[in-house]
């Protein structure tokens, strides 16, 4: 297991940090904040369906978990929410960084990371949760998702997870006009989505980024 170091990033929100690939987990101008941005605000909020079917690649510290759960109180929808990691993290590193101010956010924290591995828990009546501990490469997914947060690690630390195959595997998951969200806007990944059959628009990114990609499924 690699070293994991905790850091707090420029809005406050913590992240993590691995060393040996020199990546951190989430922008360090801020973890909430470019989790807001790419997933919430461009993905989230640009359906319009009462009911969500999300697929998120690569659960991590479970924060777009937690955004979604946010953006639904406020916002009432039915989601049904499966994410992928093949490594998931330990109670000591996860309790570390659970340091959001609102008791109420700190709470669900907690709830997302004692749900089961590889079942359907729900959360509340309306938010069903499936943290799925697999590898991406074994994942054979049903067409029947709206929204796929894409939150790999970036394209030259994770060259494996920007594949044509895996980019072809994504489009074959989503709903007609589903929509997949993610904070790269390399050339190289709107190519790639492109040939996988994706519509992609490049629109502006988060701070510290000044685009990302949005994939629509027609």
């Amino acid at each position: 297991m690699m070293q994991i170091k905790v850091i707090t990033t420029k809005d406050g929100s913590k992240s993590l940090y691995l060393p040996e690939m020199n990546e951190t987990y989430h922008s360090k101008f801020g973890a909430k904040t470019e989790s807001e941005h790419v997933f919430i605000q461009a993905g989230y909020r640009y359906l319009s369906k009462p009911d969500i079917r999300i697929l998120e690649i690569g659960f991590g510290t479970g924060l777009n978990v937690l955004l979604t759960w946010h953006e639904q109180t406020l916002n009432p929808k039915k989601i049904y929410y499966e994410s992928l990691e093949k490594y998931p993290l330990s109670d000591a590193v996860l309790k570390d960084i659970n340091n959001f101010e609102n008791e109420a956010m700190s709470d669900f924290f907690n709830q997302i990371h004692q749900a089961p591995w590889n079942k359907a828990w729900a959360l509340n009546p309306n938010f069903i949760l499936y943290k799925n501990h697999v590898d991406i490469q074994h994942f054979k997914p049903k067409s029947d998702f709206d929204l796929i947060y894409f939150d790999a690690f970036a394209p030259n630390k994770q060259p494996e997870m920007w594949t044509l195959k895996i980019f072809q595997k994504m489009y074959e998951a989503l709903t007609e006009n589903g929509v997949l969200v993610t904070y790269s806007a390399k050339g190289s990944v709107r190519r790639t989505m492109q040939a996988a059959g994706f519509t992609v628009e490049r629109i502006p990114g988060p701070p510290g980024k000044r685009e990302m990609l949005r994939a629509i499924k027609k």
